[in-house]
């Protein structure tokens, strides 16, 4: 059984730990500015050609050393999030939700990486991009903007994902709806008499429909974290997955990782209810007219792999009235998505604000309301 092995990296001048430079491929060194050339980094190639496992032999959990390892980690147990951690290095809260944590002493089987996308932006870009994005959220607590504009550092993780290849060729039934128009005539009321009038009334004529149709599915993504809300981690697209390199340890220095907590063949059942959809929507789309009713469909799947890959995310956990807030910022194209704390204050005096503009907006309007003459008013309001 193979065990993680575990990876340093001692600058070559002094000796302190160095970390990967997003956007670059080397290793810097935060105490002298050395920097390294990552050694043995793959050249960057098709995603399609790293690392694709036959589907079948991983939900089989056929998990050899060529895909498995064993490795250290903690769960969050706020969150659930599974972190792993490169050699002696040891976190003092969650970078997801800022609980504090342990790290365990154990190990876990999990499924190797394949490929990653290497962070491309720096942490102060991605509080650049996550201090814009906070900026134009109405009613926020003046302290969450404060927050990120003290300058308190990001986590940089990557997270988990799946990705899934599929050949699929579908036969269908259904029918085809095409609109047409009669016109009838009406009785309606126009000012308490009955008038007759004509209107064009929409109708269907539906036709029996088949056909085939087939799609491939190359890297079709699915989170494969638990501790992100699902919402959060989806909307962090587009994702660049031309940009995946083969999975090479030097990456990750002075980054943390999270491993996978959602199993594969739960991804895969996500993975399969999307690829319906879309199918779905081909069938629609070849059996034409105004509208569509899909009987049936009938999908054979070939040439199914998976790999598992990581995804660059800047994190920052903000807590608010006892409750944790969790930003993400995509670590290749700086897309931001989070959740966010209301301030009832702001809002009670929005709320105040309108109310006391709407008063004074029915007032000169109709000054009797509150029982006041038009001539009892100031002259500069009349």
């Amino acid at each position: 059984m193979a065990v993680a092995e575990v990876h340093r990296y001692p600058c070559e001048q002094c000796g302190a730990d160095l970390r990967f430079a997003p956007g670059q491929t080397q290793l810097v060194c935060d105490h002298c500015g050395h920097s390294q050339a990552i050694a043995g980094a793959a050249p960057r190639r098709k995603a399609r050609a790293l690392g694709e496992i036959p589907l079948a032999r991983g939900l089989a959990r056929d998990l050899g050393d060529d895909i498995a390892e064993d490795i250290r980690s903690t769960s969050c147990p706020n969150c659930g999030a599974l972190v792993e951690f490169q050699g002696a290095a040891h976190a003092a809260e969650c970078p997801f939700c800022a609980t504090p944590v342990v790290v365990d002493t154990g190990t876990h089987r999990q499924i190797k990486p394949q490929a990653l996308v290497p962070f491309t932006l720096t942490e102060p870009q991605a509080r650049a991009a996550l201090t814009k994005w906070l900026g134009g959220l109405w009613f926020a607590p003046n302290g969450l903007l404060e927050y990120t504009r003290k300058g308190r550092a990001m986590a940089g993780i990557y997270v988990p994902f799946w990705t899934f290849d599929a050949a699929t060729a579908s036969s269908y039934t259904g029918q085809r709806g095409e609109h047409y128009y009669e016109t009838r005539s009406v009785t309606v009321n126009v000012n308490g008499r009955a008038e007759q009038r004509e209107e064009r009334v929409q109708k269907t004529r539906w036709y029996a429909a088949s056909g085939n149709v087939a799609r491939d599915f190359d890297d079709l993504l699915v989170m494969a974290s638990t501790s992100l809300p699902e919402r959060l981690g989806n909307e962090l697209t587009p994702w660049d997955l031309g940009q995946l390199v083969p999975y090479f340890p030097d990456f990750l220095a002075g980054f943390q990782s999270e491993g996978y907590s959602l199993a594969l063949a739960e991804g895969h059942n996500k993975a399969r209810a999307r690829m319906e959809q879309i199918i779905d929507s081909d069938v629609r789309r070849d059996i034409g007219g105004d509208e569509q009713r899909v009987d049936q469909i009938n999908t054979r799947y070939a040439d199914e792999t998976f790999k598992h890959v990581l995804l660059p995310v800047w994190t920052a956990a903000y807590k608010y009235s006892g409750k944790s807030y969790r930003f993400l910022v995509n670590g290749q194209t700086g897309e931001v998505q989070g959740e966010r704390p209301y301030s009832w204050w702001k809002i009670g005096f929005a709320v105040l604000a309108a109310a006391v503009v709407v008063g004074a907006a029915v007032f000169l309007s109709d000054p009797t309301a509150f029982g006041i003459a038009p001539q009892d008013l100031p002259d500069w309001l009349n």
